[in-house]
């Protein structure tokens, strides 16, 4: 699903709906809530006929955080879902002042600014692994259908490798990713074991806990991983040392079968578009 037309328009029809800034931050004792209208507010008029964006931060383990990003919440949860496992709840730390709320577990730190315009940072210390900045993270009302999506940067000379079983070049940068499970033989761009999962050179990985069609793209020109997801809510977890976290939270691999190879049937899906 493409939702610009060239670099700066949208195509007929959509309309994007954009966090334009921090109206309210909402501390709770193993979260932080931010609430972004997608409009700067000015006045109580402003508040009328105005969408707005619920950013969700927690953390399921050390050196992970999960970001939960809806406009309507309440809607029946998909299935299947993937099975997660649960963890001990991680030590955490929530602050709050003039500058930017941060929750912090173990050595990785989510930062939403609250002055100027909406940016959500990812930090390793005071190091930034991604963020995701003005006009990255919007919700887009399409003719088919709501979707969800969010930008994170990538740094010069970053490279994305993951997501699962791919027959394309094994760096992903340049490539955009339909996640659906599809009997389309090898050698093609469709694939049998999805993964919605990818890391970077730089540290860290990014899991999308998303059941519903999505897509990635990696992108040379503006240095972003675009994801994309269909329905109106998107849970995903940025990670550090990702690997292992993905691991204790997934589970690991099942015993081969000895019989041979299985396919899975098409089930679930994300589009990612790998963009630096």
């Amino acid at each position: 699903m493409k939702f610009t037309d060239g670099y700066w328009q949208m195509r007929p029809g959509v309309t994007p709906h954009y966090p334009a800034q921090v109206y309210e931050v909402q501390v709770g004792p193993d979260a932080l809530t931010v609430y972004a209208p997608t409009r700067r507010l000015s006045g109580r008029g402003d508040t009328l006929n105005l969408p707005l964006l619920t950013v969700r931060l927690s953390s399921p383990m050390p050196n992970v955080v999960r970001v939960q990003l809806w406009h309507h919440k309440g809607s029946r949860p998909p299935r299947p879902q993937f099975e997660l496992k649960p963890q001990p709840a991680p030590l955490i730390e929530i602050h709050d002042d003039e500058q930017a709320a941060t929750l912090t577990s173990g050595r990785l730190t989510a930062r939403v600014l609250k002055a100027g315009d909406w940016r959500l940072e990812f930090r390793d210390g005071d190091r930034i692994l991604t963020s995701s900045g003005w006009r990255a993270m919007a919700m887009l009302d399409t003719p088919e259908g709501r979707f969800m999506r969010e930008q994170l940067a990538l740094a010069v000379g970053e490279c994305v490798y993951g997501l699962g079983e791919r027959f394309t070049p094994f760096v992903k940068n340049g490539q955009t990713i339909d996640l659906w499970n599809e009997d389309g033989g090898t050698s093609s761009e469709q694939a049998y074991k999805n993964i919605p999962f990818y890391l970077t050179n730089r540290g860290y990985g990014v899991f999308v806990n998303h059941l519903e069609r999505a897509f990635r793209t990696v992108n040379r020109v503006r240095r972003q991983v675009r994801i994309r997801t269909e329905g109106a809510a998107r849970p995903w977890q940025v990670l550090l040392r990702s690997i292992a976290a993905v691991r204790s939270v997934t589970g690991g691999s099942a015993e081969p079968d000895p019989l041979g190879t299985h396919l899975t049937p098409a089930r679930g899906a994300t589009e990612i578009i790998v963009e630096c």
